[in-house]
């Protein structure tokens, strides 16, 4: 088991998770954070977060299993996450009128995402012969 490709064994993992993490995270502040905030929180998390999380699990699922489609999937669910994630900190951004923990939390993933999706996004991804449609 392994592919040729630097990194691809601990990005998946790492993305695996991540976004097992992610839906107990935005459970979390659906649940907890502001009060005042709920219904966009809900909104939010119900819309791009827990999807973009569900397509990553079976994403990294694919990509376990060496299949080409994984690479898609990742694509996809990464793209989901940087316009939610950004999203949801221009909310934050707007509604609270300064940079709180949250807003910086949800900066933070989309620059994480935007490095990972760089990464996917790689040629390299699409020659090797190790991986299986």
């Amino acid at each position: 088991m392994g592919s040729g490709v630097k990194g691809y064994w601990l990005l998946t993992w790492l993305g695996l998770f991540s976004n097992v993490a992610a839906i107990l995270f935005f459970a979390f502040v659906v649940g907890f954070y502001n009060p005042s905030f709920r219904a966009g929180n809900i909104s939010f998390s119900a819309a791009i977060h827990w999807p973009s999380a569900i397509v990553g699990i079976v994403a990294c699922s694919g990509l376990l299993a060496e299949r080409r489609w994984g690479v898609i999937l990742a694509i996809v669910a990464l793209s989901m996450t940087i316009i939610g994630s950004s999203s949801y900190g221009i909310f934050l951004l707007q509604s609270e009128k300064s940079l709180t923990d949250l807003s910086l939390t949800s900066f933070l993933i989309s620059i994480f995402n935007f490095v990972a999706l760089i990464y996917w996004c790689r040629p390299v991804h699409r020659k090797t012969k190790r991986i299986r449609l």
